[in-house]
């Protein structure tokens, strides 16, 4: 198709054809993730969400009959994500973008959202400026500042004066970092020392050590999930690290359903920050987890509620428009909404199109039902700090 139709300078004259032919009775979402590769399990689990949500509300809405088009990027490839977004917009003639569960990949496409005037929802990326590269843009996950900052208040609050962090070494542990430390030290709190590590690391035995050595209140520990919770949790158990003496901290994947299962009895006091985990004790959130795992055999996960609440958006939208599926008259009908998610009440500001939630402040305990996360704190009406402190 000569290139398609030259890239991005034909986009436009290519959406109006294909809107047209679309407006009989079909919806079509382009739905851009990772479903091979070393993060895989991380986008099957947000494609679970999305079909989750369908299962219990049908494949039809305002009308019109839902077609998902599933792509796979493989990981974190943007050109490859932007090209499948100007196929699926060119050739398949969707309606509108969704997935996304790495941020190079939703800031590749985030230009073709741009171009072609196309609603996308990023149900995963966690990087705050992702946001602001396309107007018809909204994310239904989380921003890494909003955990991370709103953690570090209250690791400080909780009487914590002395922290080592432990984070590994590519962006999202960058960020992560900066938003813990920030916030830690506005709150009166010190940070005796920090150490990054690489992304592939199978020892962290020599930083629990240096980070021993320090003798702080508390580890803060960002790490990507997959095999190293149970490294970490190796390592400090055999470094001596005594979660009563000294408080683990960390994100939602160093406590989550596969890495309790790795660390066993070591991993009792952890605790984390969280936007969702599946012990939530609402009953949408009861009823999600319960459905989800007798569909799946394994619970949701972060990842997972992306997915989910991203379907809801769109569907609550289109009932909105009466079906209509153009960017303008989806974004418009997107800002501002409420709902009652299974993670507990979120919104979509109407100002940065960025989701507003509670952060959850859980700690690992042995329950009768296993080693599970237990609410002992929550903040409510979080929003992202990074655009709360841009000028307006």
């Amino acid at each position: 198709m000569q290139k398609l139709m030259t890239g991005l300078g034909g986009l436009a004259a290519a959406v109006l054809t294909l809107s047209a032919a679309n407006a009989q009775g079909t919806v079509k979402i382009g739905l851009i993730n990772v479903l091979s590769g070393q993060f895989a399990d991380a986008g099957i689990q947000l494609d679970n969400g999305v079909k989750a949500y369908m299962k219990q509300h049908g494949d039809t809405v305002a009308g019109k009959k839902i077609e998902i088009i599933r792509r796979d990027v493989g990981g974190p490839a943007p050109d490859v994500a932007k090209r499948f977004a100007q196929e699926l917009v060119v050739r398949d003639g969707v309606d509108m973008l969704a997935g996304f569960l790495l941020t190079p990949n939703a800031l590749a496409a985030a230009d073709v959202s741009a171009q072609a005037k196309k609603f996308m929802v990023v149900m995963n990326a966690a990087t705050s400026a992702i946001i602001t590269k396309s107007p018809y843009m909204i994310r239904t996950s989380v921003t890494l500042p909003q955990v991370m900052e709103t953690f570090g208040t209250w690791a400080a609050k909780s009487g914590l004066k002395k922290c080592y962090t432990m984070v590994t070494d590519y962006g999202p542990g960058h960020d992560s970092e900066a938003a813990f430390q920030r916030a830690f030290k506005e709150a009166g709190g010190e940070i005796v020392g920090s150490v990054r590590f690489p992304v592939a690391n199978p020892d962290f035995s020599a930083f629990v050590q240096r980070a021993k050595d320090s003798n702080p209140d508390a580890i803060y520990i960002w790490i990507p999930g997959g095999t190293q919770p149970a490294a970490i949790g190796k390592a400090l158990a055999e470094r001596g690290i005594d979660p009563k003496k000294t408080m683990i901290l960390g994100q939602d994947v160093l406590a989550d359903e596969s890495a309790l299962k790795s660390m066993g009895d070591i991993s009792i006091g952890i605790v984390t920050a969280a936007h969702f985990d599946y012990n939530h004790q609402s009953a949408k959130g009861k009823a999600f987890a319960k459905a989800f795992h007798d569909d799946y055999n394994r619970y949701p996960d972060i990842f997972s509620i992306g997915g989910y609440d991203g379907m809801h958006l769109i569907y609550e939208t289109l009932k909105k428009t009466g079906g209509k599926a153009d960017g303008d008259s989806l974004i418009a009908a997107a800002k501002g909404m409420k709902w009652e998610s299974p993670r507990g009440p979120v919104e979509i500001d109407p100002e940065t199109r960025d989701i507003i939630l509670t952060v959850y402040i859980n700690k690992v305990a042995k329950t009768p039902d296993g080693l599970r996360n237990v609410e002992i704190d929550k903040v409510e009406n979080v929003k992202d700090p990074v655009k709360a402190r841009m000028p307006k």
